[in-house]
């Protein structure tokens, strides 16, 4: 079986679209078709190599929906023709190896969750069967694999409620999602963006204060000291990781989501943590996959969490190269790559 993908050949890129055979599945592996597969900032840092170089030729993506075309041994947890969504994030299930395939060119590098490709062999615990994802925009289904859990993830795994006041920082498809589940639980946000179209979107579409704090502010963070509860960053920038820390009243916590250029470092004053201050990082929102994927899902169908209006642009499985240059220039919320039907 063949299949078409895109191949990170060189470092700084572009992917090239190329066919590729697909290996026999071995125990753990499971063969979807991909549907629809998100577009995320850390597919750039791999294709800039700041993931490393030693794994290129490689195929990347991380989160996607898809359907179940065929199972490897010792598969319990979905089967033939279920709809399911492709996480980097591991859930139950078996581990598999990573995944080799090959064309007249050679290997090609893939995880155990890779999703540029049109056949994709997953790992049966980077997949979660999604009961009713039928019946969901298939493109925002995608985003249930990284945005979703890991921007939600992270205002449901922290002690927020209606009384404290968030802030997010970067509103990008992480930043969104948790704005989008914040709001949803009534809890008081504010949007920092140094994108004037992003800061638009959140106001219009999620009714939530928003700055720019370049033009508003010039990242001077005593103009908010002492004023949040919470503060979330997902912008991967220096300035706004001390600023998320900065704004916080005593008692208040930043949560890092952002990936900082391998080298730098961020500055903070230790007796901020004296005085009770709180820094810590996120990994994937400490998403929970089998509970909390069908959990957004659900909630998604039930008009709480309106995961469609994350999606900025679809592309073609051919423009993906203009995908990944939109994302980086700040074009986008999430794009989304349509693989198949």
């Amino acid at each position: 079986m063949k299949t078409k993908a895109a191949v990170l050949r060189s470092i700084g890129g572009p992917l090239v679209i190329e066919e590729l055979n697909v290996p026999r599945l071995e125990q753990g592996q499971v063969l979807v078709k991909i549907l629809y597969t998100g577009l995320c900032r850390s597919n750039i840092n791999e294709i800039n190599g700041r993931k490393g170089k030693e794994f290129i030729p490689h195929l990347t993506g991380h989160e996607a929906s898809a359907v179940v075309v065929e199972v490897g041994d010792g598969i319990t947890k979905v089967k033939t023709g279920d709809y399911v969504v492709c996480s980097w994030i591991k859930g139950s299930g078996l581990e598999a190896q990573a995944v080799k395939y090959k064309n007249s060119k050679g290997q090609v590098n893939a995880g155990t969750c890779s999703t540029f490709s049109e056949y994709a062999v997953i790992s049966e615990n980077r997949l979660v069967k999604i009961s009713g994802m039928f019946m969901m925009n298939l493109a925002a289904a995608s985003l249930l694999g990284c945005a979703v859990p890991t921007g939600a993830g992270i205002v449901d795994s922290t002690a927020m409620d209606f009384t404290h006041k968030l802030a997010v920082f970067g509103i990008g498809g992480i930043g969104a999602s948790a704005l989008m589940r914040a709001a949803s639980r009534g809890i008081e946000c504010t949007a920092f963006d140094i994108v004037p179209w992003k800061l638009n979107w959140a106001q219009e579409n999620l009714n939530v204060e928003t700055l720019d704090p370049m033009v508003d502010y010039h990242f001077d963070s005593s103009k908010f000291h002492g004023f949040f509860d919470f503060a979330i960053e997902c912008s991967g920038n220096k300035l706004a990781m001390e600023w998320a820390f900065n704004c916080l009243k005593n008692n208040g916590t930043a949560i890092i989501a952002g990936n900082l250029e391998p080298g730098k470092k961020i500055s903070i004053d230790p007796f901020e943590l004296v005085k009770g201050k709180k820094l810590r990082g996120s990994w994937g929102g400490e998403c929970v996959l089998d509970r909390d994927i069908p959990f957004y899902a659900s909630e998604y169908l039930e008009g709480n969490l309106p995961i469609e209006k994350l999606i900025t642009k679809v592309y073609p499985f051919d423009e993906i190269n203009e995908g990944l240059k939109d994302l980086e220039s700040g074009k986008l919320i999430r794009g989304v790559i349509k693989i198949s039907e």
